[in-house]
Order: C-alpha cells, then sequence, then structure tokens
C-alpha cells in the first residue's frame, strides 16, 4: 500500500501530513518496533496495552503519512514499515529518521512483550508441526516439493562451494532431501531444527550420513551455542517463523567471515489456504524485505534467482555473503 505522499511532488501540505504523523512519541514508539517485524492490530494493542480502536487510528495517520503499510495475512492485516525508494519526495527525511529512531533502545515492557508475542507465534508452528509432521509432506508439495526448486538450491552452492568445506548448517531440514548433497561437500554437517517430530524424519531418512549432526533447537540456539559455519542454508522455513528479520540476524551470526548464506523461500503471494494446510505464518515476502533484513544483519547481497510455479506461487532463491572481515 503506497500512500499518495510517495507519489506526488512535495506541497507545503504533503510535508505536513508526513511530520504530523510522526508527531507523536506513542507513534514513534510504534515505527521503532516496526524496524524489523510486522505486526497485526490487535498484537500491537496488546504490545502497547491499548484497546484495538485507538491502536487503528495511529496505524492510519502513520499509513497516511506514508511511513507504514499493510498487507492481508490469512483474516489478518500486518502493519510494516514503509520501504523507501531513493526517488520519492522525503525520501531522505524519512531515511535519516528511521535510522536515528532505531538507535534508541525499545522500552524494557516491549521487549518483554515481544519475547511473549515471538513465543505464542512459535508454540503456534511448533503445534502445527507436531500434529501434522506425517503428512506435512504431502501438504507441503501443494505448494512446492523439494525437487521443485532442489537442483537450483545445490547448482548455487556447487558454485559458490566447487571443493570441499568445513561446515555447513541446514536449518530446518524438512525430510532431509538436501543433507546428502551437503554431506558429500562438507566435511560435517549440523541440522537443526525445533520440531523434534520433524528432526526425527530428517534423521530416519538420512541414517548412512555419518557426518551429519542433527541437534533440536531453533536458531537462537545455534547463537547461544556458538556455532559457526562457511554455509548456512534454509529451504522453505522463513515463512514458519515468528520473526523472518530476527531469524536473518540469528543465521548472519553463525557464519565464519566470508560465509555464505543461502535462503529459499516464496515471494508475497494471496493464497491464505496455506497458512492452515501448511502451518503458514507469513504468506511469503517481498524481495525488497530480505534485502533489508540481510543489510542490517551485516550481509552482503549476492546472486538470485526467482522462478514461478504453475500453481501460482513464486520461489526466491538468494544468497548472501558475511564480509571477509568482521569490524
Amino acid at each position: 500500500m503506497n500512500s499518495a505522499l510517495n507519489q506526488n511532488p512535495v506541497t507545503g501540505e504533503t510535508l505536513a501530513i508526513a511530520l504530523k504523523a510522526v508527531a507523536d512519541p506513542l507513534r514513534l514508539a510504534i515505527l521503532r518496533l516496526m524496524a524489523q517485524d510486522s505486526f497485526g492490530v490487535l498484537e500491537l494493542a496488546g504490545l502497547f496495552d491499548m484497546p484495538q480502536s485507538g491502536m487503528s487510528h495511529h496505524l492510519k495517520v502513520l499509513t497516511k503519512g506514508g511511513w507504514i503499510a499493510s498487507r492481508r495475512e490469512g483474516n489478518s492485516n500486518f502493519y510494516r514499515r514503509q520501504l523507501v525508494a531513493s526517488h520519492w519526495p522525503l525520501a531522505n527525511t524519512r531515511t535519516a529518521l528511521l535510522a536515528d529512531l532505531d538507535q534508541q533502545p525499545l522500552a524494557p515492557a516491549l521487549v518483554d512483550g515481544l519475547q511473549q508475542l515471538y513465543a505464542e507465534r512459535s508454540k503456534t508452528s511448533q503445534a502445527f508441526f507436531a500434529e501434522n509432521a506425517q503428512k506435512f509432506h504431502a501438504q507441503q508439495d501443494l505448494i512446492a516439493s523439494f525437487p521443485v526448486y532442489g537442483d537450483s538450491v545445490c547448482e548455487m552452492l556447487g558454485h559458490l562451494f566447487p571443493a570441499t568445506a568445513r561446515h555447513a548448517i541446514e536449518v530446518g531440514p524438512g525430510a532431509g532431501e538436501l543433507l546428502p548433497w551437503l554431506s558429500q561437500r562438507f566435511e560435517r554437517v549440523t541440522a537443526l531444527d525445533n520440531a523434534p517430530e520433524m528432526l526425527a524424519q530428517a534423521r530416519d531418512n538420512n541414517r548412512t550420513l555419518h557426518n551429519v549432526t542433527f541437534i533440536e533447537g531453533d536458531t537462537r540456539t545455534g547463537v547461544n551455542q556458538g556455532f559457526k559455519a562457511d554455509c548456512v542454508v534454509t529451504n522453505m522455513v522463513l515463512h514458519h517463523t515468528p520473526s523472518p528479520a530476527e531469524v536473518f540476524s540469528d543465521l548472519a551470526s553463525m557464519l565464519e567471515p566470508g560465509g555464505q548464506l543461502v535462503v529459499t523461500d516464496l515471494c508475497r503471494h494471496d493464497q491464505s489456504w496455506a497458512r492452515d494446510a501448511c502451518g503458514d505464518l507469513w504468506q511469503g515476502f517481498e524481495p525488497e524485505e530480505f534485502s533489508g533484513w540481510a543489510q542490517r544483519a551485516g550481509l552482503i547481497e549476492g546472486q538470485s534467482n526467482y522462478f514461478a510455479l504453475r500453481n501460482g506461487f513464486q520461489i526466491q532463491l538468494r544468497q548472501f555473503r558475511l564480509a571477509n572481515s568482521i569490524q
């Protein structure tokens, strides 16, 4: 959703609308909170301990001012910060304000509220996999089975690692289809999944792979345990995670200097049935969202590949790199 502010020349009126929208401490706090995530109106109302009607008013003002945008996720609208294009009027003003705003720490109450919210989102996702582990593979095939994108992932990884490398981590290995390829190209492989039922499937399907270690946990587990790898890969996982931007930061933290991150996931779509059928928390992502999260995580963007499927979905295969030296 783009406001007229982003399309028309700067006038006194458009400038007043934009500045008025952020001339309020609560609305600035909402923008700060949205730095790396999107939220539903009920989630925001709960985080800021205010009625839904009041939160809706503030979101309307921020939307009119061109600071935020919304998108449909199932039966709810989720709000995120508007991506700033360099050619938009007031682009420099907005970029500078948001950069300064992001230097401000979140209030402790918001930090605690976010942890509870992410725990609730994660519980929803884990409950789905616990109940549907045996049939998830068939349901996932309704969208994109591994053979649809697996060859492209292997081709990209083959170009990035033409010779044997030391360590690869796959986050969310699913049924473990990629693990045999990784096992041949890396001295050791770590398969990390926070759904024990899915991890058990991956282990059962790859019992002959002696250099693969299966660990139950999420990306935060990997960061806390000091995992480091030359390559981190994750396929069709981010749209199941409570906070994809936070996961991007974790993935970057698990890379050795010069390490490669390869991410495969859905582009933004409007097929809401996938939430119920496959436990999706998000209906795909705009490519710009991945680019923004990666940049904030200190990653350098590399190759990209996009391919449409006959069922109406589109897949994005993205590569990012951690700088050879960390400042």
